[in-house]
């Protein structure tokens, strides 16, 4: 069979890959656009910690992770290096003993009946500090030992290359989409008609404009976030872990080569905009120096800006569209997109050639 995907972030990367693996014939179109979400992505895995409520939301992104050392593992007998994934540890920083506890609580629970989570400490001031050196005295911390970071960019280029190899016809173009009554039938790229037997759309906030002509409605919307990539010159950064201080959505995740990835605005309502601003340059460089402000002295490398294609709630929109035969969505994964996105681009796989995800995608109804 013919499968047709469309979006080149690392939901259809991996889509494309699995969907080759599994025997299919794949062609995958995909265009460069301002303010793609893959390239942006900090690259924390790392959902237990999470303050995320929804079972069905964490259900899914605890596949995600799960899934990480099978795929890093493939792609590494497959030859491809460097992916900038590593499983350093993350920090959830805590206030006060009430709220390291109820943090250590909420992971353990999260993690009855699995090992995901490894190790799950408790760490006193000095531990936190020498792990991360620029943090601001008086952090204590629950330590994850699975939490881990990926280069977004780096793995879904990894994806595309092995998908060539698997015979992947890669595209780059515009893409639409070709239905006949109830089933789609193909898409077209930039007026050539490419006939398929099913469709995977995994196009990022770009979604709702794909899907629209073909009487289908996504709640997808584009929420803009800046993230700041510094360096700090003479550390040694590469095994440093995560840091994810409360309740404000922000974090600190470091990379090799002295680099530490500060991050990130929550803007809606800014459309396609993927202008750096003041206003949010200055919220991330002030969230990230009252968490740990021996990074003042840190050079500033780029900002990066990304729509996060954001769903009607906090859940994937994953699954087969029920009025249109053939219509696969895997969308809508927010700021968890490269926590869940190999393992969601996996799921749209098996669904486009008739395989079982082996989860009940019933919560993630993409038309919900």
């Amino acid at each position: 069979m013919r499968v047709a995907v469309v979006g080149s972030g690392i939901v259809g990367a991996s889509a494309a890959w699995h969907a080759a693996g599994l025997g299919a014939d794949v062609v995958l179109a995909g265009r460069a656009a301002p303010g793609e979400a893959t390239a942006a992505g900090a690259g924390i895995i790392c959902p237990w910690a999470s303050e995320n409520d929804d079972p069905d939301w964490f259900r899914a992104a605890a596949e995600g992770a799960r899934y990480y050392p099978e795929l890093i593992g493939g792609l590494t007998e497959a030859g491809e290096r460097g992916l900038g994934h590593r499983a350093v540890g993350a920090l959830a920083l805590a206030a006060d003993d009430a709220d390291l506890h109820r943090i250590r609580r909420r992971v353990l629970e999260r993690r009855r009946g699995t090992a995901d989570t490894g190790e799950v400490d408790l760490l006193g001031e000095s531990e936190v500090r020498a792990l991360f050196p620029p943090l601001a005295p008086g952090y204590r911390a629950v330590r994850i030992a699975a939490g881990a970071r990926v280069d977004g960019g780096r793995l879904r280029d990894a994806l595309l290359r092995q998908a060539r190899h698997r015979g992947v016809d890669v595209r780059t173009g515009r893409a639409a989409l070709m239905r006949t009554e109830d089933r789609v039938t193909g898409i077209e790229v930039d007026g050539e008609r490419i006939a398929a037997d099913a469709v995977v759309v995994a196009a990022g906030a770009w979604a709702p404009e794909l899907l629209a002509p073909v009487g289908v409605t996504v709640r997808v919307a584009p929420q803009r976030g800046q993230i700041v990539h510094l360096s700090l010159p003479g550390a040694d950064t590469g095994n440093w872990p995560v840091v994810m201080p409360r309740g404000t959505g922000h974090y600190l995740v470091p990379f090799d080569g002295s680099r530490i990835v500060a991050g990130a605005t929550r803007e809606a309502g800014t459309g396609f905009d993927h202008r750096v601003t003041a206003a949010g340059l200055a919220e991330v460089l002030a969230e990230a120096l009252a968490v740990a402000p021996g990074l003042a002295g840190a050079g500033h490398l780029e900002t990066r800006v990304g729509f996060r294609p954001v769903g009607p709630d906090t859940r994937p929109l994953l699954g087969r569209v029920p009025q249109v035969s053939g219509l696969v969505v895997a969308d809508g994964l927010g700021p968890t997109g490269l926590t869940v996105g190999p393992w969601a681009g996996r799921a749209a796989a098996l669904l486009a050639t008739g395989g079982d995800p082996g989860l009940d995608l019933s919560p993630y109804d993409p038309v919900r």
